[in-house]
């Protein structure tokens, strides 16, 4: 990254910080821009004459036009000789991140009551997964991997850093990829065992889930145990309004309709599973409730970053100060050439 910088109070360039220097140059180049504007067209002859009626009516000379430009290139010259003396430098910047790394394990029910749109005009699953997009999103250098179960649970994208890569497989999770159930014990073990080898100081893992677990190959709270031994961190979330739920149904004879489903969440077991593990349990009525509880946590389990700075200046003022004794020089040798006033 490059960088055009002027010194600051920081660093002296002769017994004057930088910006007061240039502060002084600005100044100085306004008062004889002024100066030039309010005295020297009437002092600029060389001769005064008492009538000057027949020579106003002539036309200007190339050379007359011109000749204010003599004074503009003085004012350049100052101003450049203004900047060379505020020390200009052009920086090659570099950053060292060092970072204590989360890697975090994303479990997501797609069970078919998720197809329940109590969070209209989406189906619970839809709003899910735009919530752990925006989750994705937020996170900068931390391994997340993405977990989803109904009867049986499976890893759908393991632990990484290219976030296009997860939120691709993310959008393309849908209802069917897995038999209907819950198996919230599975996915938690699931997901515990891809953390198992990991590196990282902190392990997360994020469960949403709508239902109560009835796939018993391994329980919750058994699965919960592990976990705990293993230092790993769950937060629990169960998703949905109170009471019925809106639930659709394709009919083969009346085509697509709606039936109402009680809500039914474990929110005894997933409270413990968090409890357990040093966690937190989330209830999600609405849209906005989740993008709130994904935003928790996210703050929750901010990644620790230190971030070392290293600058390599060139400085730049010599160029500066060629240029003003050039325009300098050109303006004294123009002024008394081309366009010297005789007498």
């Amino acid at each position: 990254m490059n960088i055009l910088k002027f010194e600051g109070m920081d660093i002296i360039v002769g017994h004057l910080p930088g910006w007061m220097i240039l502060l002084l140059g600005g100044v100085t180049v306004a008062i004889m821009a002024w100066y030039y504007w309010r005295h020297h067209p009437r002092r600029s002859a060389a001769v005064r004459y008492s009538d000057l009626s027949l020579v106003r009516t002539g036309k200007k000379t190339a050379r007359q036009r011109l000749r204010p430009l003599m004074y503009f290139m003085r004012i350049l010259a100052v101003a450049l000789l203004f900047v060379a003396l505020a020390r200009p430098q052009l920086g090659n910047q570099r950053r060292d991140i060092d970072s204590e790394g989360i890697d975090i394990m994303l479990c997501l029910d797609i069970s078919g009551s998720m197809r329940a749109e109590d969070f209209k005009p989406d189906n619970r699953l839809a709003v899910a997964k735009d919530e752990i997009s925006k989750f994705i999103d937020r996170r900068a250098s931390d391994r997340i991997g993405l977990v989803i179960f109904s009867r049986s649970a499976f890893t759908q994208c393991p632990l990484t850093l290219d976030y296009g890569v997860l939120k691709n497989l993310l959008s393309q999770v849908d209802f069917g990829m897995i038999d209907d159930g819950t198996a919230i014990g599975l996915a938690m073990a699931t997901a515990v065992n891809r953390l198992t080898d990991s590196p990282a100081k902190t392990k997360v893992i994020v469960l949403l889930t709508d239902g109560v677990n009835n796939v018993w190959e391994i329980d919750p709270l058994t699965a919960a145990n592990v976990a705990k031994t293993m230092g790993v961190k769950i937060y629990t979330i169960g998703i949905g309004k109170p009471g019925n739920a809106m639930y659709p149904v394709d009919d083969p004879v009346f085509g697509k309709r709606y039936v109402y489903i009680p809500n039914e969440i474990d929110e005894v077991s997933l409270r413990k599973i968090a409890d357990m593990t040093g966690g937190k349990y989330y209830r999600a009525r609405s849209e906005q409730e989740l993008s709130e509880i994904y935003a928790d946590i996210d703050r929750l389990e901010k990644t620790k970053i230190q971030v070392h700075e290293y600058t390599q200046y060139k400085e730049l003022f010599f160029g500066y100060l060629l240029a003003g004794f050039l325009v300098l020089m050109i303006e004294i040798l123009i002024s008394q050439t081309y366009f010297r006033k005789i007498p």
